[in-house]
């Protein structure tokens, strides 16, 4: 088996047999994550972030590790969070607000 094959296959693995049997499905996961952050992050407006966007973000956090140190978990994560984020309904991915919160740094 090569490298390509493996990290699918265990990838597979975790989303579709280990994961959800602890966590339960990633729609359901996902949703109620983004429900979490858009309190935090966007108190007392209109949501905006969705589940679809809770695995693209998920996604960029394994990016940024595997871009300070090379971990396989890492590409094997970014593989199970993108089927995972496939298999959603709909994708969009939408912007934050015009004004963030105070607690939020854009890094400006």
């Amino acid at each position: 088996m090569n490298t390509r094959e493996k990290i699918l296959t265990d990838a597979q693995k975790i989303v579709c047999k280990d994961r959800e049997k602890q966590y339960g499905s990633p729609e359901d996961s996902f949703t109620q994550i983004a429900e979490l952050w858009n309190a935090y992050l966007y108190p007392g407006q209109t949501p905006s972030l969705q589940a679809k966007d809770v695995g693209m973000m998920m996604i960029l956090l394994k990016v940024a590790r595997e871009s300070n140190r090379h971990k396989e978990d890492n590409l094997i994560d970014i593989a199970g969070y993108a089927a995972c984020v496939a298999d959603l309904k709909t994708y969009k991915l939408v912007a934050p607000p015009p004004s963030a919160p105070e607690h939020y740094d854009l890094g400006a």
